[in-house]
């Protein structure tokens, strides 16, 4: 009965999110399903106290994340990346795509791929119209490639922390298993966008005019290649990368103002604070699955059809994580996985199998549905906002080709940095 409760809180919480209900935003959503787990007992309030307390360094990651993005919009940083990108390409329109793709993919890699796809969106979109080019092609590289990319790193997604801080995956180990994977499914996404997209990739552009430089440029970006290196040296000492990205996020910001060129409105307009309703909401909502046994039973359920053979366990939990993430979202989806793997009376490689099985199912498997992550659905938003209507069909028949051949490679990679 206590299960049925916590499943029913769960799914109706997860509609709320998907169909916002008079503009209701996520977080709101998720705080009232959280408000249910605890006023049903499903979680006691010390408890729920407990597990808000103990997630401040994903909360301040999430924080610092999307505060050095803004940031680093207002400082024109990622209109030069554009720019140069257009350059770099010749006027050919074909290099401009591969241009796209590797800026999104490095800044993805670097500063998560909630970044890539919320500040180079609305960038490369104005840049190809501008160029007079079908911006289809170019905005859904850039939706794609900012989660398949976001597999390098633990920095590269929020996900990625919220899982390595769980299982206390160092950078080291994380690097060792998911390098390859993380090789094999950036190239099949581009091989994969080039050939369908070919019709649109021929023919030339004519260059624009160099914009004026903004003030701040170019102490914002030695500051911004100071923090990606300061989030590998932390991943490598375990340090809190909370810590880290609110510290880039104060240096940024503290430029900017002494240069007179910080906008303290723009800021705060940019940051999305209802992530953080979100990931608290359903932070209380897991543990309430958890606590009544439902999580315990998802990982056994995998461990049951996974079987003995490593590549299968591997298969299975990739699989069952990207599914679970366009049914439920890929937070929740990790959370649950999260929660359920400390359950399973398995060997220790087979356990470290599902957690990065985890990591690449949550990663990879949004790019199957526009359902998949919030980034995807503010991704959506904001192009429908300029009158460029990207239907469910017309993002599920681009995910539905690319998706599962990530996977696959994704499954092989894994398996193979696993030494079987």
């Amino acid at each position: 009965m206590r299960a049925f409760e916590a499943i029913a809180v769960a799914s109706s919480t997860l509609c709320l999110v998907v169909v916002r209900p008079r503009g209701l935003n996520e977080g709101i959503s998720a705080l009232l399903g959280a408000a249910l787990v605890v006023l049903l007992g499903l979680v006691s309030i010390g408890d729920a106290a407990h597990t808000e307390a103990s997630s401040w360094n994903v909360f301040l990651f999430f924080l610092g994340m999307m505060a050095i993005a803004a940031l680093a919009d207002q400082s024109g940083v990622f209109d030069l990346l554009a720019l140069s990108a257009a350059r770099l390409a010749g006027g050919r329109v074909v290099r401009l795509y591969a241009a796209i793709f590797i800026a999104g993919a490095v800044i993805s890699l670097l500063f998560a791929n909630d970044s890539a796809a919320l500040v180079l969106t609305p960038v490369v979109y104005a840049l190809v119209i501008r160029l007079s080019l079908d911006p289809l092609p170019f905005v859904f590289a850039i939706t794609f490639i900012a989660d398949t990319a976001s597999v390098g790193l633990p920095v590269s997604n929020p996900l990625n922390v919220v899982v390595a801080d769980a299982f206390h995956l160092t950078l080291g180990a994380y690097v060792s298993r998911l390098w390859l994977p993380a090789l094999i499914v950036v190239v099949l996404n581009a091989a994969v966008f080039f050939v369908l997209f070919r019709r649109s990739l021929h023919g030339e552009f004519q260059q624009l005019p160099t914009p004026d430089r903004r003030r701040g440029l170019g102490s914002s970006v030695v500051l911004l290649l100071s923090v990606a290196t300061a989030y590998l040296i932390a991943s490598a000492f375990a340090f809190p990368l909370g810590i880290v990205a609110l510290a880039g996020a104060l240096a940024l910001a503290a430029n900017l103002h002494r240069l007179g060129a910080l906008d303290v409105k723009r800021l705060q307009a940019d940051v999305s604070w209802a992530i953080f309703g979100f990931l608290g909401g359903m932070l209380l909502i897991v543990r309430g699955l958890d606590a009544t046994g439902v999580t315990a039973r998802v990982g056994s359920t995998l461990v049951d059809a996974a079987g003995t053979s490593h590549l299968q366990v591997i298969a299975v939990t990739l699989a069952g994580t990207a599914l679970g993430s366009n049914l439920i979202n890929n937070l929740p989806a990790a959370l649950v996985m999260t929660a359920a793997i400390p359950h399973l009376q398995v060997a220790a490689s087979t356990r470290l199998d599902m957690v990065y099985s985890t990591i690449l199912g949550a990663d990879l498997g949004p790019n199957l549905t526009h359902l998949g992550s919030l980034a995807t659905f503010l991704w959506l938003f904001f192009l429908r906002r300029k009158g460029l209507d990207v239907s469910t069909w017309d993002y599920f028949r681009i995910g539905i080709v690319v998706t599962p051949v990530m996977l696959a490679g994704a499954a092989f990679g894994l398996w193979m940095t696993g030494g079987r």
